[in-house]
């Protein structure tokens, strides 16, 4: 079987699968990603491999308390961070060891795209990448800039045309990160909303963002589709027809 291991589910006694799965630094598709990696792990050990970027994404949109039901901790359910993992990422090395049947990389932004389409591999989930190909494990991309005009979620953020710069500031005094200025640090936010609604101009919120796909992502998208053992997928169900 190439390597890949199966092993005897939880309670059932269904076959159990072995999964890992990259996030990187985009918002679009991201809660539509968890969703879809939270119905898989109900038949599947999942290990989360989390970049840098990721890692503060999924806290500006407040998901990263939600990763935990998808990896819930024990070996080949961890979340591995790459702020954790030095230089080296040792634990992408598991590819090399058979463990695991497929890397799903959801969302995977344009410059991990890019790096994945030249080779590089100077990051948490681009090294799991290259080792997974080398390994003979297929690879599984949900690119964020797949499309030519797409629209992303945005974090939340403060209107100014909306904000009545208010003397007792209800949102900016309850903030538990204490991220609210005259815009929220999206570094401390995590996306909890408690802003948005003590807000009474209505000036906080998040909406969507229609974004244009470059011409060299695009490209980039193009070459991994023609390289062995890489797949493109075009929306997160997709995620769950692979499995």
């Amino acid at each position: 079987m190439n390597g890949w291991f199966l092993y005897i589910g939880r309670d059932s006694g269904e076959i159990m699968r072995r999964i890992a799965w990259g996030i990187t630094g985009g918002g679009q598709h991201l809660a539509e990603c968890l969703k879809a990696m939270s119905e898989i792990s109900r038949g599947a050990k999942v290990t989360t491999f989390i970049s840098r970027a990721g890692e503060e994404v999924l806290r500006m949109y407040g998901l990263d308390d939600a990763i935990g039901a998808v990896s819930p901790g024990g070996y080949l359910e961890e979340i591995i961070l790459e702020r954790e993992q030095g230089y080296s990422y040792p634990k992408a090395g598991r590819f090399m060891l058979g463990k695991y049947q497929m890397l799903i990389v959801a969302p995977a932004t344009s410059n991990t795209v890019a790096k994945i389409a030249s080779g590089i591999a100077d990051g948490l989930v681009s090294n799991a990448a290259a080792l997974a190909n080398k390994a003979g494990v297929p690879v599984y991309l949900l690119p964020t800039d797949l499309f030519g005009e797409a629209e992303s979620r945005m974090p939340y953020f403060v209107d100014r045309a909306l904000c009545g710069d208010c003397v007792a500031c209800p949102p900016r005094e309850a903030c538990p990160e204490g991220a609210l200025g005259d815009q929220i640090d999206l570094l401390l936010c995590k996306g909890c909303g408690i802003c948005a609604d003590l807000c009474p101009k209505g000036a906080i919120g998040g909406g969507l963002m229609k974004v244009e796909a470059r011409a060299l992502d695009r490209e980039n998208i193009s070459r991994l589709r023609g390289f062995p053992g890489f797949h493109i997928l075009e929306r997160p169900l997709d995620m769950l027809r692979i499995i």
